[in-house]
């Protein structure tokens, strides 16, 4: 038990000694105009360098992540086939699949897959 503490000890100083030595040596940045600026060919730029985010993108992307994950979820369903009772398999994954169809029919009913 002392062993166990005096060795977390340890490591704790030697982790907080190489985070310290770390900020000392680390090259300071020095803010300015130029280096906070876009690089456009040396010149200033003539627009904002944020440019408005599109919402509908985001959305779109969103929902194509979820849908993504649940694809995912679905690969282990076929290798488990073979060591599960079919009965209980087939209705596990039709009720998995009749839910991600009714969240794609929600979607699509209420608009958001539509670009325009």
């Amino acid at each position: 038990m002392f062993t166990m503490l005096f060795f977390s000890i340890v490591i704790f100083l030697i982790a907080s000694a190489v985070m310290i030595l770390a900020t000392l040596l680390a090259k300071k940045t020095i803010n300015d105009r130029e280096k906070n600026s876009p690089y456009e060919c040396g010149f200033d730029p003539k627009g904002s360098a944020r440019l408005p985010f599109s919402l509908r993108f985001f959305l779109i992307a969103v929902i194509f992540l979820i849908f993504d994950v649940e694809i995912t979820l679905l690969l282990p369903i076929a290798s488990t086939l073979n060591i599960t009772n079919v009965f209980s398999w087939i209705t596990t994954t039709l009720i998995f699949l009749i839910i991600l169809l009714f969240g794609l029919y929600y979607e699509w009913y209420q608009g958001a897959l539509n670009w325009s």
